[in-house]
């Protein structure tokens, strides 16, 4: 990880402002860079505050080397050609873990709609390897699980869920402009999508209806809860 700054002119002034961002190998033998934590403007003290810090965190890391692991309760251990340490298997946690049942169960519900026979065709793979189609179940997944705005599925949601592995692609998927592409090749095959809906829905529930109502939202706003017994309207969303 390193800082990157982005230059601004603001009345007749230069501003900086800075990030820490990572690099990440995807396919192609390319590099991405990924915003991890925006900063703003820093003096030349706190700059060289952040460098030691990176530093500290995320240098240069040490070679790893063999261990032999034995429960705690263990009065005498083996003699090993590595070293051996004792585990306290009460105290062990899951950290970081990535979100996958509801991943597959999303790809799941895609799969049971026969949406690939529908966007086979209108959402073509380009050249430069970008798989539309694999965008789009992403996203659709990413709506029906944690819904969110576009720039969080790229810098939060896609990292800690499991569908690059169940997709079979890496961090370039996540791109910071590529879902906004994705929902831009969308619109002119919006009405040709609700009617392909409406049969599959028919199909798979045998519905019958007269008239058909289906929610269009598209935005998401969030804020802190009002107090508990307030009347703020915050309540009615």
């Amino acid at each position: 990880m390193f800082l990157r700054a982005k230059s601004r002119t603001k009345d007749e002034k230069i501003h900086r402002y800075w990030s820490v961002v990572e690099n990440r190998r995807v396919s192609g033998q390319r590099v991405m860079q990924r915003q991890v934590l925006y900063l703003g403007e820093l003096n030349d003290n706190q700059r060289a505050g952040w460098v030691r810090t990176i530093g500290a965190l995320w240098g240069e890391k040490p070679k790893g080397k063999q261990l032999a692991l034995f429960p705690d309760d263990r009065k005498e251990l083996p003699m090993l050609a590595c070293e051996s340490i004792r585990v306290q298997l009460d105290k062990i946690a899951l950290c970081r873990p990535r979100q996958w049942g509801a991943c597959w169960l999303g790809l799941y519900v895609w799969n049971l709609l026969e949406l690939d026979i529908f966007w086979r065709e209108r959402l073509p793979s380009r050249r430069k390897g970008t798989s539309w189609l694999n965008m789009l179940k992403a996203l659709v997944c990413y709506r029906l699980i944690d819904p969110g705005n576009e720039f969080r599925f790229h810098r939060e949601w896609y990292l800690r869920s499991a569908m690059g592995d169940l997709l079979r692609e890496d961090y370039s998927l996540a791109q910071k402009d590529k879902p906004y592409r994705c929902l831009d090749l969308l619109l002119e095959h919006r009405d040709e999508l609700f009617g392909f809906l409406k049969r599959q829905w028919g199909k798979l529930f045998g519905a019958k209806y007269d008239v058909l109502l289906y929610d269009l939202t598209n935005a998401y706003f969030e804020s802190d809860p009002p107090p508990a017994g307030s009347n703020s309207k915050k309540r009615f969303g």
